[in-house]
């Protein structure tokens, strides 16, 4: 079963090459990608790479937390599920108000 990891403190000039190689060296990468801003492209310091086993996920958080990659102290953990709003699906009115 594969597990998803949260790679955090990244510096924007990291590329998705650059993080899939960091996870690499501890098994078998299915997926990495890196967030981005949707209105830039610019990185936003943090992705996610998808390991191939459980055990290969726990010896890269293990071992990659806190080392260096491009001069960042990495933060690597196992990523959660977004939670969801309270407010429901959708985004904010963010109309004129009005006067009554």
């Amino acid at each position: 079963m594969s597990k998803r990891l949260f790679i955090g403190n990244l510096d924007f000039s990291t590329t998705e090459l650059q993080l899939r190689d960091a996870v690499a060296k501890f098994g078998t990468v299915i997926d990495a990608t890196l967030v981005t801003d949707r209105m830039t492209g610019q990185s936003r310091g943090f992705g996610f790479v998808e390991i191939e086993s459980d055990a290969d996920a726990a010896r890269a958080i293990s071992e990659l937390d806190g080392t260096l990659l491009n001069g960042r102290s990495l933060k690597v953990n196992e990523a959660r599920e977004r939670e969801r709003s309270a407010r429901g699906p959708g985004g904010g009115g963010g109309g004129r108000s009005q006067r009554w």
